[in-house]
This record gives C-alpha cells, structure tokens and sequence, in this order.
C-alpha cells in the first residue's frame, strides 16, 4: 500500500479511537533484515544489516496532562491500554506497550523527561514474531516521535542507542546494538556495515542486477527474551574470559581465525569453543562479504552466507527443523544465489537472494516441502531496501 493510502487508513482508525486528528502526525520506521553477521554485535564483530520499505507505521499527538493512550491495529482485541508518563515500569498487561513506554522511560533516564502524555496508535506491516525487529521498529519511531514532538536534541544514532538502553534496562532483553542502528540509520538500497566494537560504519551499495531479497517467514513464533539468546550470550563471555587469560583482546571480534585456532585450547569446554568460533568466523565471513559486493561479486557473497548458515546451526545451535528446512530446500533451486537464517534463531525468518526468473519457483518449491515437513505454511516476502524512520507528509 502506497504511503498516501496507508496515512488515510491510519488516520480514519485514529480519529475512530481517539475522537477527532487534531494535532496529529504520521510517522514511518522500518523492519530490518540482517544480510550477514549473525550472533556477532554483541561480541564485537561486524554486522550487515539493511533497512527494508515494510515497518511499523504511527500516529500521534501531544496531551495536555500525563495520560498515555496506546492503540495498535495488530492487536485490535486488547483495544486502547491506558498508562500515565508519570512512574513508567514494566508491566505484564500493559503488554506491546511496553517498548514505548521503555522509550520513554529511557528518555527521561538520559535527562530528557517526557513531560505531557500522548495518544499513539501504531500499525506494524512486518510479521509479528518474525525475527525482522518489529520490536526495534517501534522503539526507533517512538524516539523519533519523542524528538519531533518534544524537540529532544538527538540524532538519529543517538535514538538508536536509546532504544538498545531500553529494550535492555526496561523490558530485560540483552540485545545488541544493530536491530535499532540498521533502522535508525537505514538508507535507501544500501546495507551498513556496521563495526559494533566502536559504532564505525559505512553504507555499501547493495546492486543485485536480475535478482531480489526474499524473506522467508517460518511462522514459528518465538519470544526473544525466553529462547537460548541470554544463553548464547554468556558462552560466549565465558570463553572471552578464558582465551583473556592469555590474550589482551576486548571482544571476540578481535581475533582472526588463525588467532582462534592458535588460543582456542584456553577455553575450557568444547560447546564454548564451537560458540566462540562462530563469533570469530562469522565476523571474518561478513567482512569478506561486504568486499565480494564491492567487488561485484555476487556468487561469493551468497557462498559466504550459505556457510553463515551451516555456522549458526553446527557450531551456534540457533537454527532448528524449520529454519534448517527453509534454507535446505532453498538451497536445491536453481537462481538461488544464497540463503541463510536471519535474526536470533529458534524461529523467525531466512533471507536469500534469488534470481528474479527463479522467484516463483522459489516461493512455490520451497513452501510446498515447507509445508509437507513442518505440517503448516510459511510466508514468503520479496522485499525493498528503504530508508530510516521519517515523518509522513
């Protein structure tokens, strides 16, 4: 749907719920795919993600007292949940609102308070659960709400940090950095390759002549904050720990293969060491890549995001049956350039790269077998790379 169509639709349910539009305005922030570097921004490594044209869509408008109304069209059962700007927590039935309200929150936490209440509904275009950060999608337009309305002096990396220190201090999820970055700093046909280490990055300019990105969704729906993430995460502390007893490295990150290889004795059990490898080669996989691409080459680059795969299910463990069954049977077609998980895993999505006369096929073969070994269906999304969030005019 066109931006024009969707803001009328937006507005018509706004003054449905709220009572009348004075005073509003409509915003826009993306869902992000991460085309390689799983699993490596929280341990210093680098990381590819892009912002994508479907995210999360908002409509807002200052009040005069404390009150917050909060209204979502993707959980139109749970109608308009009420809060005040005043006293902001964590609370289990105040449910998805709990993500802007830790924005808010996490405002306030950095000197900036949220002094008057709003009415804010929100319509996500991204699957729920999918693993395309619509959790990040609504922090970074909420912060970017906050900074219009409020006239907050952040930049658009700044918004990006909040709502990592939100996500992390407010609503217990140890998330990196790059889901809110990749949507705060999204641009138009071009990747990031974002150094988490130190927030360096450059845009590379994704040039995919005769093929597109395809999502594809598993429909396996999983809860960030209870799958293996935090597990996963404190492995990996842990064998940073041990290989620092002879090392003087920060993070991962750092390290090369050959250093790996070298040190990796110093961690002390091999479900560790596998963990940490991934950190390390996946790091070493994505810089590569973003090099085949500046070189034009295309074939590498989806080489190195079949190995990202075999990685994250032989020596991460993150995949399971059904994102291993998207990308196995991805892998049988012809024009199927790449395919990888995306995302933390245990469900969500796969994103690949397809020859545009293989697109059909694709959708088709590998929904089919989906379906026959999983027992229900998959969704398939051919997508655009777009910009970061902005105000809807």
């Amino acid at each position: 749907m066109a931006d024009t169509a969707m803001k009328a639709t937006l507005e018509q349910k706004f003054a449905e719920v709220f009572g009348d539009l004075e005073g509003t305005k409509v915003y826009f922030a993306p869902g992000r795919v991460n085309l390689i570097g799983e699993h490596t921004d929280y341990n210093g490594g680098h990381v590819f993600p892009c912002a994508l044209t479907i995210g999360t869509y908002a409509v807002a408008r200052k009040r005069n007292d404390k009150t917050l109304r909060f209204y979502s069209m993707n959980f139109e059962h749970l109608g308009v949940i009420e809060s005040s700007i005043e006293g902001l927590k964590p609370e289990k039935e105040a449910d998805w609102t709990n993500y802007p309200k830790g924005v808010m929150w996490a405002f306030g936490e950095k000197g900036m308070k949220v002094e008057a209440g709003m009415d804010l509904l929100l319509f996500g275009n991204i699957p729920n659960g999918s693993g395309l950060s619509s959790s990040a999608s609504v922090e970074v337009v909420t912060g970017f709400i906050l900074r219009d309305l409020f006239g907050f002096d952040v930049t658009n990396q700044d918004l990006a940090l909040i709502g990592q220190y939100s996500e992390n201090n407010f609503n217990g999820v140890n998330c990196g950095i790059m889901d809110q970055f990749a949507i705060a700093m999204g641009k138009e046909n071009n990747a990031i390759f974002l150094d988490t280490a130190d927030l360096s990055y450059t845009y590379a300019p994704i040039k995919l002549e005769g093929a597109k990105i395809v999502i594809s969704c598993s429909n396996k729906k999983r809860g960030l904050g209870d799958s293996k993430y935090n597990e996963r995460r404190s492995e990996c502390e842990t064998a940073l720990a041990e290989l620092q007893t002879k090392l003087s490295i920060k993070s991962l990150g750092e390290l090369t293969e050959e250093e790996f290889e070298a040190n990796k004795d110093l961690i002390k059990d091999p479900v560790r060491i596998r963990r940490a490898k991934h950190a390390v080669y996946e790091n070493q996989r994505t810089i590569k890549a973003v090099e085949a691409l500046k070189a034009g080459d295309i074939t590498l680059f989806g080489q190195l995001m079949n190995a990202s795969h075999v990685s994250l299910r032989d020596d991460y463990e993150v995949t399971g049956i059904e994102l291993d069954t998207l990308v196995e049977e991805a892998w049988k077609i012809d024009g199927v350039i790449g395919s990888r998980m995306t995302g933390a895993g245990f469900g969500g999505c796969t994103v690949s790269i397809v020859k545009d006369e293989a697109i059909d096929k694709f959708i088709d073969e590998v929904g089919k077998a989906y379906l026959a070994k999983i027992g229900y269906a998959a969704d398939f999304y051919v997508v655009s790379i777009g910009d970061g969030p902005s105000v809807i005019a």
